[in-house]
């Protein structure tokens, strides 16, 4: 899951501690912005200290795989991770759905993300799996396998995607797939532990294919959305440079996870959170 005019190469993704999140304040029953253009060196540097730290903390010995053009190359330590995803911002807890509704262009939107009892292994991780499908107009437009893990010290990696494409009910492409530790794929962080307004991390990495970057923009949003209303959320940006000019920014409430995310730029395409369930 998963857009900009950033014309500069980006080494990152950090992995930093905060325990600090967002309050729901109302709940329902049912239970992106930084200067444009060059990022500055100083930014830079910070995410390049910080690309690997926390798949390597504590660690000797790892996985790595194919350095990208711009240099970033994390060492993946599967001994580094654990078997629970509890970030405050992206909880992954087996059996529970999240339903998001909204709008994309002329189509009606529908999402659905399912935190999966199956496990994956990618780069010698043992990975959560977690469906989402996307449904335009009611039809199944997308569905997707993705891949997740935490490490030690609380940050969520992405490990890749099953993608398929569908059009009338058949599978029209497979494009957006792909793994860590193939042909050069490279894991990335969704989300951090610690987020700092200003940081810049890499979600995903396959040269020309899977490039998603994102940046905190904010951690005291205030955002109300069908599923209820919530203050002190994470704001992030994201883009990648496959697609200069697009845009999007999200919201993520602690103890929830995603609760509303909208294009900025090229495109306006909005969904939010409208139900949780649980198997």
């Amino acid at each position: 899951m998963k857009r900009l005019n950033f014309f500069v190469t980006i080494v990152l993704i950090a992995a930093m501690l905060f325990n600090s999140g967002c309050s729901e304040n109302a709940p329902a029953k049912d239970t992106m912005e930084k200067t444009k253009g060059n990022v500055t060196e100083n930014v830079t540097e910070r995410a390049t200290e910080g690309a690997t730290e926390g798949a390597t903390e504590g660690a000797t010995e790892g996985v790595v795989g194919a350095e990208s053009k711009d240099g970033y190359n994390p060492v993946i330590n599967p001994e580094n991770y654990v078997k629970v995803i509890e970030n405050p911002y992206f909880p992954l807890t087996p059996g529970k759905t999240f339903v998001y509704e909204g709008k994309s262009e002329d189509e009606t939107i529908r999402g659905e993300t399912f935190v999966t009892n199956e496990t994956r292994m990618v780069m010698g991780v043992n990975t959560t799996v977690v469906r989402d499908r996307v449904f335009a107009n009611g039809k199944l437009s997308e569905e997707t396998f993705d891949w997740y893990a935490q490490d030690r010290e609380g940050n969520i990696w992405y490990f890749g995607e099953d993608s398929k494409e569908y059009d009338d009910g058949k599978v029209a492409g497979t494009a957006g797939s792909w793994e860590a530790g193939v042909n050069g794929a490279q894991p990335g962080i969704i989300m951090k532990r610690n987020p700092r307004v200003g940081d810049i991390y890499r979600q995903e990495y396959l040269s020309g294919k899977a490039e998603d970057m994102a940046e905190v923009i904010s951690l005291n949003e205030s955002v109300s959305v069908t599923y209820g209303s919530f203050k002190n959320c994470l704001k992030t940006k994201e883009w990648t440079p496959l697609e200069p000019g697009i845009e999007e920014i999200k919201y993520y409430a602690s103890g929830i996870g995603l609760v509303l995310e909208m294009g900025v730029k090229g495109g306006s395409e909005k969904l939010e959170l409208v139900k949780i369930t649980i198997a």
